[in-house]
């Protein structure tokens, strides 16, 4: 894959108007903040967002309100520098798939150099805040969290093994800890269980989503698990991994990092998202125009799942029962 800059002028054909947003020279203007904001990937950072807090938040020490917002910051920023690089080295395929060809590379809106120069800089940047105002080891962690996402599952893991999701699964389950890290200045096995849930609560979540867009996956390319192995063996790994994250999530409660507010939530939770996977693992497609409806709604209860799990740990820390 050639990392050239996609072209900024965009083409013209028979009586058509020229586009309003050509300069007199015939090139786009500079990229728009909101093209930028993008890059970072605005709806996976929130989710960033929200489990770095959950893991600040609920670890036994508190910081200082502006430290720990400073944390977050940190946090979310490293994310969105992260979601650049790998937005910048993916252009070509984004272009490709129905998902991804919105984005500000596919429709010529900004340099390919600008995003990558942007995700450097608000990387590197937010290292460095975090080394200063919290402690170099939450700042150690962010780093390789982001080289993580943005070289290891990126360049190296996604356009190489069908195995991709679950191995670069770590880069998305480090903000709890990076949150947790900041708040205590050490690693105990509270957040590496944390860490844990998210890295087996991936590739069940990702995969379902990869059943209904794998022929987006097929042309471009990309060896997801359903394009390189098959329908069958996804729903049976999904099954695997929803059967794995039941004990772990319960987990927290068991050593007594989290009480019952969060044992009893995780329960019915997973339960929950056990269910729905054996609607999904046991199924068979019953021809092109399936809707995929139970893959669909397993997807979207995952990103609940996630939301209302470290919600409930947060609540269980500072809600007495």
């Amino acid at each position: 894959m050639t990392k050239q800059a996609l072209p900024r002028s965009l083409p013209q054909t028979g009586g058509e108007s020229p586009d309003p947003r050509l300069t007199a020279s015939g090139s786009l203007p500079p990229a728009d903040w909101r093209d930028f904001f993008a890059l970072t990937k605005p709806r996976v950072m929130s989710l960033v967002i929200f489990t770095g807090l959950c893991g600040l938040l609920a670890a036994p020490e508190r910081i200082h309100p502006v430290l720990a917002f400073t944390a977050i910051l940190c946090i979310a920023v490293g994310a969105g520098g992260a979601a650049a690089l790998n937005q910048w080295w993916e252009a070509d395929i984004d272009a490709g798939m129905k998902r991804t060809a919105a984005r500000p590379l596919p429709q010529g809106r900004m340099h390919r150099t600008d995003a990558r120069d942007f995700g450097v800089a608000i990387s590197a940047g937010s290292v460095l805040l975090m080394g200063l105002a919290i402690g170099w080891l939450a700042a150690a962690i962010l780093a390789v969290s982001i080289v993580y996402y943005a070289v290891v599952y990126t360049i190296w893991l996604k356009p190489r093994t069908p195995q991709n999701i679950v191995i670069g699964g770590g880069a998305g389950a480090f903000p709890p800890l990076i949150g947790w890290v900041a708040a205590t200045g050490h690693i105990s096995l509270m957040p590496v269980l944390l860490f844990a849930i998210i890295f087996f609560w991936t590739p069940p979540h990702f995969w379902a989503l990869a059943l209904f867009v794998k022929s987006d996956y097929a042309k471009v390319g990309i060896p997801m698990l359903p394009v390189v192995a098959g329908e069958k063996s996804t729903r049976k790994q999904i099954l695997i991994y929803a059967v794995l994250l039941l004990p772990l999530s319960v987990l927290p409660w068991w050593i007594g990092g989290a009480g019952a507010i969060y044992g009893i939530s995780a329960i019915v939770l997973s339960l929950l998202f056990l269910a729905l996977s054996v609607r999904v693992g046991l199924r068979q497609r019953t021809g092109p125009d399936d809707t995929m409806k139970p893959e669909k709604q397993l997807f979207g209860y995952s990103v609940l799942y996630l939301f209302v799990l470290f919600g409930a740990l947060v609540a269980d820390r500072f809600l007495p029962m």
